[in-house]
């Protein structure tokens, strides 16, 4: 699994897709993309007014450029990375940092998979992507591209709860408009800090606990962990959070109701 850290801290988790799973989307790719292409000459011979062979070469040239070159590029740009092999598969291009692709990086792509997977019979593409632990083939690599698994399981709700000794202190505490990034950052820590190295697991709580602590009033208790002090404000800001929620959906249920009823009293 490849971890990507953002700018903000927030820590993206990226599956890079399998060799066979790779090797299976292309294969999707390049049959169809022959059909396409024996569709095409088919129909290109069947135009009667195509006499003069110069122009039918033309024709023809003009015919595979487009189909082997100008349209993966196209589709992989108006789609940010898939293509009909990666769609099948569950697969999609991305950058390096984890971001969509663009126009440029599907153009380096198009053009050098023309060189390897249709110029060379696929053994370029083969033999990169078989020696290199994310599968890329030269055209990943000059464009700073990789394909990942799009389809990953999705992660289960975070569940986070006060612990008892905190469930006064948390009933009484006053907790400010929390910034989303922090929030983002500190579910984040409680879902994945068990996996973490201690002496790092304990560095960050410690710093996102010390963020924390300037929207909350009064302070924990003196000695609370962080992880127990960020997994109780975490809880109590999603119950409050509902709370409200639902307050107001009562609010605008009765006030719906107040408005029919005058309604039909007034008919």
């Amino acid at each position: 699994m490849s971890t990507i850290i953002t700018g903000e801290a927030v820590v993206l988790e990226l599956r890079p897709s399998s060799f066979a799973a790779r090797s299976l989307g292309c294969a999707i790719d390049v049959a169809a993309t022959i059909v396409l292409v024996f569709a095409a000459l088919f129909t290109v011979g069947a135009i009667p007014f195509l006499v003069d062979p110069a122009a039918t070469r033309v024709v023809i040239l003009v015919t595979l450029v487009t189909l082997l070159v100008i349209v993966p590029i196209a589709v992989e740009t108006l789609t940010r990375g898939k293509s009909l092999g990666k769609l099948v598969m569950g697969l999609r291009i991305v950058r390096d940092d984890g971001g969509s692709i663009r126009f440029r990086h599907a153009l380096v792509r198009g053009l050098l998979g023309f060189f390897e997977i249709y110029v060379s019979l696929g053994s370029v593409a083969f033999l990169a992507s078989l020696f290199n632990t994310k599968s890329k083939r030269l055209g990943d690599m000059l464009a700073g591209t990789y394909a990942i698994r799009d389809r990953a399981p999705e992660p289960k709700p975070l569940q986070v709860s006060t612990v008892p000794a905190l469930a006064p202190w948390a009933a009484l505490a006053d907790i400010g408009r929390m910034p989303d990034t922090l929030a983002r950052r500190i579910s984040i820590f409680l879902r994945q800090g068990a996996a973490m190295a201690p002496a790092s697991r304990i560095s960050l709580g410690n710093e996102l606990a010390g963020e924390a602590s300037r929207y909350v009033a009064p302070q924990p208790p003196p000695g609370t962990p962080p992880e127990i002090f960020l997994a109780a404000l975490i809880s109590e800001r999603r119950e409050r959070e509902f709370t409200r929620l639902s307050a107001a959906a009562r609010k605008a249920a009765h006030l719906r109701a107040r408005l029919n009823g005058h309604g039909a009293g007034t008919r």
